[in-house]
């Protein structure tokens, strides 16, 4: 296995494990809904359940949700795994692959045992709530900014034929 395809595995590796751990602390340590300031009109740590996918979508459906969303996480890994082989010689764009990677595998691990993902961490502004989301979340959106701010560098060198 090449140097740098292990090196964003590894990413992604850490990435999985920082979220469950994290996830299971949270659970360990906090009741349902209980919150905890840690920046106080800011930033609070809080437990709680979604079973939909991001900011609760198809929360309320029947439980099929539980199944498609963990299938269509693990599909997602085994393309994102065959597109790091791929890309591995650019840094920027295997970097957001492993990044969503390690979250997508967190959130289908959390389906697959309970059912719902584990979300603890909320950002607020007085009476305006962000939805509770988790290291994951945070993982995979960072790994589509890169992506982003990838396909506009990419757009930008010239290329050589």
């Amino acid at each position: 296995m090449p140097k740098q395809f292990s090196r964003y595995l590894g990413l992604a590796f850490v990435v999985l494990i920082l979220d469950q751990i994290s996830k299971h602390w949270i659970e360990a340590v906090f009741e349902m809904h209980q919150i905890k300031p840690i920046i106080p009109g800011f930033f609070n740590l809080t437990l709680a359940y979604n079973p939909g996918a991001a900011f609760s979508f198809l929360a309320d459906a029947d439980g099929w949700q539980r199944h498609f969303f963990t299938g269509l996480a693990l599909i997602v890994s085994v393309v994102i795994v065959f597109l790091l082989k791929k890309h591995q010689g650019e840094p920027r764009y295997a970097t957001a692959l492993a990044l969503i990677l390690g979250g997508a595998i967190g959130n289908a691990i959390d389906r697959m045992i309970f059912g719902h993902v584990i979300d603890f961490i909320q950002v607020y502004y007085q009476h305006w709530y962000y939805p509770a989301f988790n290291i994951a979340d945070s993982a995979i959106c960072i790994g589509a900014v890169l992506m982003v701010i990838d396909s506009f560098k990419k757009e930008n060198t010239p290329h050589h034929e």
